[in-house]
């Protein structure tokens, strides 16, 4: 069968190219006169697209999703203005742009009298007659206006709309109107409405979802987990974004794209497209804005709290119990005692490293330098400085080993993508720790992996 894209569209015209009845007729002018007997009015402008392969299916469907994704990080401010008045009805803010909906709607409505009224361009405006739209600049800002039957929207954009922008605000303020009519009816006699669905609309609308916070959703049905095991872009995405929110609550699609990236020469669009499935299949999940901030004031606050509690050791790595018990320890304690205590922790230490549990061990020796600087014991410092720095390197060997092993193993299940992942971490820590230096063969080793899976990706 012949697939086409009609401004976007898909139609599937129903016949193979050889055993069409029409085949003597080109295909533009064959769909054409098919659409016109459905009752389309078709006019010289439309754009049809023939695609004889999958693979250029799937490249539409890739370019498509991603102009949707450049569109939406374009839109710094959205506004809903009564058309009569100029009055701004409904402001949604994607970012934070500086924007005072008020003194922009005057703005607005002064430079389009003035423009219809002495049909010429007016502080920077440019109307384009052919589709109605005006378009002028604010402050850093570049503004596009369409008129509706009631309402007026205002975009206020970093750059110049697209034209996928263009005709997607001409189908929002068609569709957006008679959805809410009597909505909008009510809004203008009395100026009051419930906004939510509304907003959920513009949300939904505009993909603006696209560029909110991410989390991954709590329970994924056993089918959509097959489909992420036999893709390994969208596998290797997945345990990317599970990576992110070990240490942090959310992720950003632009963030993920730009980590993916670093780890395989693939381009943005293809694996924006990946990410646009897991969106779509509601893996991954938008969470709202104030939710985050609302989160993340109330750690700030509860982190603030202990900070101000245990200020005095606050940097080190150990629990609120055993500052707790230090602390009720060094108020009656002298020298003679300190070193005793710190000889505890040490050898608590150094029993838990025999058996490779480093971060006890590490608790244990940060315990006896915190009572070491309280009492200014310099040999004691030294001392103690000395077996932490071995045991990180002894704990970075670990974390290289790991990472090794795990490349190793997602390369042998020919899951390339996480396989670099795994080397890029173990590269690293190599190259970043400063025990380590060029000449360490291991990392001349694990560039050429690294090449040679990108080639096999």
């Amino acid at each position: 069968m012949v697939y086409f894209i009609i401004n976007g569209l898909g139609f599937d015209c129903g016949f193979v190219k050889t055993q069409c009845p029409n085949k003597n007729i080109p295909c533009r002018d064959c769909l054409i006169n098919r659409l016109k007997e459905m009752g389309f009015e078709i006019n010289e402008e439309i754009k049809i697209t023939e695609l004889d392969s999958n693979e250029k299916r799937l490249q539409l469907d890739r370019d498509l999703i991603w102009q949707r994704f450049i569109d939406v990080l374009n839109i710094k401010h959205l506004i809903i203005m009564d058309k009569e008045s100029g009055l701004s009805l409904l402001n949604y803010a994607v970012s934070g742009a500086d924007v005072e909906p008020e003194l922009l709607g005057g703005f607005i409505q002064a430079n389009i009298s003035f423009s219809e009224s002495n049909d010429v361009s007016s502080m920077g405006s440019d109307k384009v007659d052919a589709n109605h739209f005006y378009e002028f600049q604010y402050k850093n800002f570049n503004i596009l206006l369409k008129d509706g039957n009631f309402i007026r929207l205002c975009l206020i954009l970093d750059h110049k709309a697209s034209d996928q922008m263009r005709t997607h605000v001409v189908t929002f303020l068609y569709e957006f109107e008679s959805k809410f009519q009597d909505e909008l009816l009510v809004l203008r006699e009395t100026g009051f409405v419930d906004f939510d669905e509304m907003i959920d609309y513009i949300i939904q609308a505009f993909n603006i979802s696209l560029v909110f916070p991410m989390i991954i959703a709590h329970s994924i049905p056993p089918y959509d987990l097959e489909i992420i095991k036999n893709n390994n872009i969208q596998k290797a995405i997945f345990n990317l974004a599970k990576e992110i929110l070990v240490s942090k609550p959310f992720f950003f699609i632009n963030n993920l794209v730009y980590k993916v990236k670093k780890i395989v020469n693939l381009e943005a669009h293809v694996i924006l497209y990946e990410i646009y499935q897991l969106v779509r299949r509601e893996i991954f999940i938008p969470i709202a804005l104030e939710t985050v901030i609302s989160n993340m004031e109330n750690l700030q606050e509860e982190n603030h709290n202990k900070v101000e509690k245990y200020k005095p050791i606050s940097a080190i790595l150990i629990t609120e119990d055993d500052i707790s018990e230090m602390q009720e320890k060094i108020e009656t304690m002298d020298k003679f005692t300190a070193s005793k205590l710190i000889k505890e922790f040490i050898k608590k230490g150094k029993e838990a490293e025999k058996n490779s549990t480093y971060e006890i061990t590490k608790k244990e020796y940060n315990k006896a330098l915190y009572i070491a600087n309280e009492f200014n014991l310099k040999g004691e410092i030294s001392k103690i400085s000395y077996l932490i720095f071995e045991l990180d390197k002894k704990s970075k060997e670990v974390e290289i080993d790991f990472a090794i092993e795990s490349a190793e193993h997602a390369e042998k299940n020919r899951d390339f993508i996480n396989s670099i992942h795994h080397y890029q971490k173990a590269l690293k820590i190599l190259e970043d720790f400063m025990i380590y230096n060029d000449s360490d063969h291991r990392i001349k080793k694990i560039k050429k992996k690294i090449l040679k899976l990108r080639a096999e990706v």
